[in-house]
């Protein structure tokens, strides 16, 4: 054999997977905190559009949507009539709580679009939290980050 062989040694290799394992991991470490970012944002954007959608429901149709919104499962229902099924179910993360403020985690849309009470919840996530405000009239309401 002559010692002019090009290519490298098992040692030399090894040394290049190793850094290479640590460089990605170190990578993965760091994106870990935007996945809850990440998370909050869909989770408040998809609330946002189903209240709205409720809201557009209730026009519509010309009657009450209900919200009913259940903590402990972390899931929420939209619900045209109690002896129907559900117009919308959705789960959301065990991340994110739902707590109940001045105004109760039980609420309906009325055909003109109002809410039938006003008030605030509040959803808490692991980065930030925010509040939920149901404005008197015209069933407006908005997500604030507290």
């Amino acid at each position: 054999m002559s010692k002019n062989q090009k290519g490298f040694t098992l040692v030399e290799s090894l040394l290049v997977l190793s850094i290479f394992m640590i460089i990605s991991s170190i990578t993965a470490f760091t994106l870990q905190p935007q996945h809850f970012v990440l998370e909050d944002k869909a989770f408040i954007s998809q609330l946002r559009s189903d209240l709205l959608y409720s809201q557009q429901y209730a026009i519509s149709h010309q009657h009450e949507v209900s919200i009913l919104i259940q903590p402990d499962q972390y899931r929420y229902y939209v619900l045209a009539n109690t002896d129907r099924p559900p117009i919308l179910e959705r789960n959301y993360s065990t991340n994110i709580y739902l707590i109940e403020g001045t105004l109760p985690l039980y609420f309906k849309f009325l055909p003109d679009g109002n809410v039938n009470k006003v008030g605030t919840f509040f959803i808490q996530t692991k980065k930030k939290n925010y509040r939920v405000i149901f404005l008197i009239g015209m069933g407006r309401f908005y997500v604030t980050e507290q």
